[in-house]
């Protein structure tokens, strides 16, 4: 054994416990069994019958289905400091479900589910991934997660969600979806579920846990047992078939004696008050520069608050705050009006050329029936003017940008990426990041933000 080898395995932490196993299950090369601890970067596997469930350090739930092949790479949980946290699972081939545990939630942004084609982020989820060395479809329990296909940025060895143009979104809501990902394939495909879903191809067992909010993570694992019940049968023989009938006297008829007529008083039911629900804050959007860009200092931390969501790319962020849950209305159409953000381009050699805040023209527009936005505006730098359009899908929790579905196929007039959220703030608002290669390969990006068109 090398002395890298000995050094990984030394350094390998407890990841979490099999508490469930049946069938063909390993645990690198032990017998998955009960109470068997699970370290990083073991190889866990099963057999044409096998399952195996491993409850992670932070009350998580890793479930691997038949002729599956997983490994938790890495469970590093700092519960004072959620921002040290990291997290990355990995399936090789098969089937797997992920319950995200108590140290995902506090730390999404640094949990990370590779496939052999694929990079999974989450939005604090229960989700369930088929793979093989091709292509990768991910279905959502709870929550929602963000998928984007290897390239670019978006690489294997990295950690936390791949966030930007090419990557996409799949929430609880959009139910009988999937997010499919073939190799050589950047950004995944919306896809109804048919036989190919992860559960069609490999269902799971009856004592799989129900995906319910707040629910436990540990299944319920005792099997009922039959009870039978036998019937006796008693025969009743005469007897002494020979003697006489016995002598019947009629019984005197009794005497009639009703019972008191008693009125039952009409009781009317009243319902307990009930409990006053604190009502949660709109989600707002906020934005700004996390890094230093060019001659400009960074004007917004690197860190979003707990329940937020966000989008970092070339050193801006966009983030929605937690709060009350976004639902994009069944029908109808807003529209809404540019009231700032800020355009960086640079050089081939990705050095800063020129920052502006000249942003004019702007047009952003949704129509929430058929699930898409088209937005327009002028980046003005010095003496050029570059026109920026794009149009895509929105999500039903609010996430719009460069999607491709059944219903909503983004034509070639798009010449942008383009990420970003809605709010209900201020009677409605908006903001996305936006990526553009210019013909002499400099790269144009930057941030913009919307107000309700009222």
């Amino acid at each position: 054994m090398s002395l890298f080898a000995l050094a990984a395995q030394l350094h390998a932490a407890e990841a979490g416990k099999v508490i469930f196993a049946a069938g063909a299950a390993q645990v690198a090369d032990k017998a998955g069994a009960e109470g068997t601890p699970v370290q990083e970067g073991e190889l866990l596997s099963t057999g044409a019958d096998g399952f195996l469930y491993v409850k992670t350090i932070d009350n998580g739930l890793f479930i691997l289905r038949p002729n599956t092949k997983a490994k938790i790479v890495s469970y590093h949980v700092d519960a004072k400091n959620p921002a040290n946290t990291r997290i990355k699972l990995e399936l090789i081939s098969g089937i797997a479900r992920s319950k995200s545990g108590d140290a995902v939630k506090q730390a999404r942004q640094n949990f990370r589910f590779n496939t052999p084609v694929a990079a999974i982020g989450v939005r604090g989820t229960d989700f369930t991934v088929y793979t093989d060395q091709d292509s990768s479809r991910v279905t959502v329990l709870t929550g929602g997660v963000v998928v984007s296909g290897f390239a670019d940025g978006c690489r294997p060895e990295g950690g936390g969600p791949c966030e930007g143009g090419a990557s996409r979104e799949l929430f609880a809501a959009q139910r009988g979806q999937l997010l499919q990902v073939k190799r050589g394939q950047t950004a995944p495909q919306l896809m109804q579920v048919s036989g190919n879903g992860p559960d069609q191809v490999s269902p799971p067992r009856a004592d799989e846990p129900v995906a319910k909010t707040g629910g436990s993570a540990t299944p319920s694992l005792d099997a009922r047992k039959g009870e039978t019940i036998e019937k006796l049968a008693n025969q009743i023989q005469q007897q002494n078939s020979n003697k006489p009938d016995p002598v019947v006297i009629p019984p005197t008829p009794p005497v009639e004696n009703k019972p008191p007529v008693v009125e039952v008083p009409v009781v009317v039911p009243v319902e307990p008050p009930k409990p006053e629900v604190p009502q949660l804050p709109e989600r707002k959007i906020e934005w700004g520069r996390y890094a230093t860009i060019g001659n400009s200092g960074p004007t917004i931390a690197d860190t979003t608050p707990d329940g937020s969501d966000s989008v970092r790319l070339g050193g801006y962020i966009v983030y929605r705050t937690a709060g009350r849950e976004y639902v994009a209305p069944e029908r109808g159409n807003a529209s809404f009006v540019l009231q700032g953000g800020e355009a960086t381009i640079r050089t081939a050699d990705n050095a800063i050329a020129t920052t502006t805040t000249d942003l004019k023209n702007g047009l952003l527009a949704v129509d929430f029936g058929k699930a898409s936005y088209t937005t327009s505006f002028d980046v003005v730098s010095g003496a050029e003017t570059f026109s920026m359009k794009a149009d895509g899908y929105v999500t039903p929790g609010g996430r719009f940008g460069n999607f491709t579905t059944d219903q909503y196929t983004r034509p070639n007039t798009n010449n942008m990426e383009v990420t970003g959220f809605l709010s209900n703030q201020n009677g409605g608002a908006a903001a996305y990041h936006f990526k553009r290669t210019l013909q002499d390969n400099r790269n144009l990006e930057g941030v913009t933000v919307w107000g309700a068109n009222k």
